[in-house]
């Protein structure tokens, strides 16, 4: 009889030792996953940084793409304008 009550108390022991090693593996895993997720967060913090940055460059190329353009039409006005006036001149006078 003694016999089986102390395979009990082992039985009792040993799924102790069971619980604590799953709550090991389990808290492991949580550490883990908290590392990762402030990793995440930092790697989103960074890559918004480069959103924002590559979208100001984005608007100051659009702004120099529209000042070339209105360059380019005002020479092609100047440029409309003097062919406009040699016509005007009187090659055989």
């Amino acid at each position: 009889m003694r016999h089986a009550q102390s395979s009990g108390v082992k039985g009792s022991t040993m799924h102790k030792e069971d619980e604590r090693e799953q709550f090991e593996v389990l808290e492991e895993k949580v550490d883990s996953l908290i590392q990762y997720t402030g990793s995440l967060k930092k790697e989103k913090e960074s890559l918004l940084e480069k959103v924002h940055i590559l979208e100001e460059k984005t608007g100051n190329l659009a702004a120099e793409l529209e000042n070339l353009k209105a360059a380019r039409d005002k020479a092609k006005q100047r440029v409309i304008y003097l062919l406009e006036k040699l016509e005007q001149v009187d090659i055989t006078g």
